[in-house]
């Protein structure tokens, strides 16, 4: 599928079709064969915010990004992810803008987040930068 346009929303839910999720998760690459759809539901539920973009003519998610926080100063962006045949049309942007306007406007002041290395562009052009003499880390003991 090649799409020059797609009607499309952002919505904020507190819950979606499993199916679509783990899609998407498998589109970003993300989805681990060990892990439990069933589980999809607790994790849009612990989410601060979760949005999901829908396709109008199919009302189907075609994308989401989450938030996860303390609900009072920091949030930090998380899957954020488009479909394939959906990429390059400004809805991960209208994704990670709804993000950020719905987490300012419940307080948070702090907003991050870990980029893939060819994603960094993405999120510069959005107001995010490069956190100097910071470095990720994750525990794997």
């Amino acid at each position: 599928m090649n799409l020059k346009y797609v009607d499309f929303e952002i919505t904020i839910v507190n819950k979606w079709d499993k199916t679509e999720i783990v899609e998407l998760y498998r589109d970003g690459n993300w989805w681990d064969e060990s892990w439990n759809p069933e589980e999809i539901g607790s994790l849009i539920k612990g989410s601060f915010i979760f949005a999901v973009a829908v396709d109008k003519s199919t009302n189907s998610a075609i994308g989401m990004g989450r938030i996860i926080s303390d609900g009072v100063s920091d949030g930090y962006i998380q899957d954020l992810v488009v479909k394939k045949d959906y990429r390059k049309l400004g809805i991960g942007k209208c994704i990670l803008n709804t993000l950020v306007k719905e987490a300012q406007s419940k307080g948070l002041t702090w907003i991050g987040l870990i980029a893939e290395p060819e994603t960094s562009g993405f999120y510069k052009s959005e107001g995010f930068f490069v956190m100097e003499n910071y470095i990720p880390m994750i525990y794997r003991k």
